[in-house]
């Protein structure tokens, strides 16, 4: 092993005076200025430089198919190419309960890779990913990182992003009512490095709450890390501690509005109260869950950055399995494996937890499995995706892979491979990692993912749909492989009209028709 798990080395100074925020909002305490700073940490170490986007080179925007599953670029221009010299990564992804068509992907936008200096980037979809528009940043000029997006039960995105001065941390939230169109002027929220955000959209009386936590050591309101707003994101209420300080960690709401939270040392704190706005939040418990390892940080393909985060998901359905709490992280494991994904469930409401299982299937010992991500399906079904350099032995390049369970995550099915190879050594805007995490959303019929990679040799951002039923060629995910579904491959391969020797012309009559697609089929191993 070249690395193991990091652990922030804490400043012991702790400083009196009080800062004034340029909200004209008090923090609830200054911070103590960082005297050492390792793992995780967000600060500008280049100056802004304004590249106006009509100056910069294009080339084509990249749409890859893999085993059916078609990847588009998110981070194009308004012609949908390529923009040459930037860099986008650490994505985040929310998607309209009311509407699936709007989805919103933000991201850390780097206008020249020669400045580390990044904005919050964003693109909106409203015809289901098969075209996006990215407008530029929220913010123009303004240092912003570690992306996080959510949406309440109406359609309304939320947009939590961090800022900085060098030592103090603390972040704004945005909202945008017109499917991610716009945004709002941010509210002031409190916050720290390596934040995340969940929105209750349940029945209950916490529907609409926003939930937020953060590194409790680098956050403008110390030692507090945990903040809520019940009005919709209009406020946000003083700083608390989260039981058993959780750090580089996601943020879960149950089926009842119980809320989670989790992080490093694979910690899990609930609270069953936190939904109730006529209450101040407290926390249940907290738990130390065996996961088989630790998080890690740096080295191997991502030497400047997580090699992933911990993520919490909880079951929402009608079956059996509703209400379980699951835990799942990338992890460095005792030995010489590098990384493995692994994952355990808890039947009790985060209670008590199983032994931890090894999600990748490979046999290999060397390989890393990283940014293991994790999300739910309205039916029960888990959903995992992690980048996987197995088929790379000795080196980094890396797949995006998939696997799912459908029996409460006792087993999960064979490892499937989503995308082509790409080096994630690629493209480094003057730090060298690929960010810190991806995301993604499940339904009932397959998984909505962002991504970051570099198959245009620079970094950027990806969408992709995996679908669960029908076959693979199921481009629309209504259950069926039909003639619509040929229409997307058509658009996907650059065709304007199925005729006159297109590249979907597979047996070579001069047409792209259905008898291409049943040669489609036939490769991807589906009926007709």
């Amino acid at each position: 092993m070249t690395f193991r798990t990091i652990l922030p080395i804490l400043a012991i100074a702790v400083a009196v005076t009080s800062v004034k925020l340029a909200t004209a909002q008090e923090p609830d305490k200054k911070p103590p200025e960082p005297q050492a700073k390792t793992g995780h940490l967000e600060v500008p170490r280049d100056p802004f430089i304004k590249v106006p986007r009509s100056a910069q080179p294009t080339s084509p925007g990249a749409r890859l198919s893999r085993g059916g599953y078609v990847s588009v670029q998110v981070n194009v221009d308004d012609n949908g190419q390529n923009i040459v010299g930037d860099a986008a990564n650490e994505p985040t992804i929310a998607v309209d309960p009311t509407n699936p068509n709007r989805m919103v992907i933000g991201w850390r936008q780097f206008d020249t890779i020669s400045s580390d200096f990044r904005q919050a980037g964003w693109a909106y979809t409203h015809d289901d990913g098969q075209t996006w528009t990215f407008p530029g940043v929220i913010e123009p000029g303004v240092f912003r990182s570690d992306p996080v997006l959510d949406v309440d039960a109406e359609g309304n995105f939320y947009f939590n992003s961090l800022t900085t001065n060098w030592y103090r941390f603390w972040c704004h939230v945005f909202i945008s009512t017109d499917g991610g169109v716009s945004w709002d002027s941010g509210t002031y929220a409190y916050g720290g490095d390596k934040q995340w955000m969940v929105i209750d959209r349940t029945d209950g009386i916490g529907q609409g709450n926003i939930y937020a936590y953060w590194t409790q050591y680098y956050s403008d309101c110390y030692p507090g890390h945990f903040t809520r707003s019940t009005d919709g994101g209009q406020s946000y209420e003083s700083c608390i501690q989260v039981s058993g300080n959780p750090n580089w960690g996601t943020l879960a709401v149950g089926p009842d509005g119980e809320l989670y939270v989790c992080g490093d040392g694979f910690v899990v704190a609930k609270s069953s109260n936190a939904q109730d706005p006529g209450q101040s939040v407290q926390w249940d418990f907290s738990r130390v869950v065996n996961l088989g390892g630790g998080l890690a940080y740096g080295g191997g393909p991502n030497p400047g950055g997580l090699l992933g985060q911990a993520w919490i998901a909880v079951d929402h359905s009608e079956g059996p399995t509703r209400g379980n709490v699951y835990l799942l992280a990338s992890v460095d494991p005792p030995g010489g494996d590098p990384m493995d994904v692994r994952f355990a469930r808890s039947t009790d409401g985060g209670s008590t937890w199983s032994s931890p299982i090894r999600v990748n299937d490979d046999a290999s010992d060397s390989a890393y499995q990283w940014f293991g991500t994790l999300a739910v399906a309205p039916n029960g079904r888990i959903d995992v995706i992690w980048n996987d350099t197995r088929d790379d032995p000795g080196g980094y390049d890396s797949e995006l892979y998939y696997a799912y369970s459908d029996d409460g995550g006792q087993t999960f099915s064979e490892n499937q491979v989503v995308t082509p190879p790409f080096n994630p050594h690629l493209g480094w805007p003057q730090q060298n990692k690929l960010g810190d995490y991806y995301d993604m959303i499940s339904e009932n019929a397959g998984v909505r993912v962002a991504y970051a990679a570099t198959f245009n040799g620079e970094q950027d951002v990806y969408y992709v749909y995996i679908h669960q039923q029908g076959c693979p060629g199921d481009l629309d995910g209504d259950g069926d492989t039909d003639q619509t579904d040929l229409g997307i491959l058509l658009a996907d391969w650059g065709c304007d009209d199925p005729v006159n020797g297109c590249d979907g012309d597979l047996n070579g009559d001069d047409r792209t028709d259905q008898a291409d697609l049943g040669i489609l089929l036939a490769d991807w191993g589906c009926g007709t």
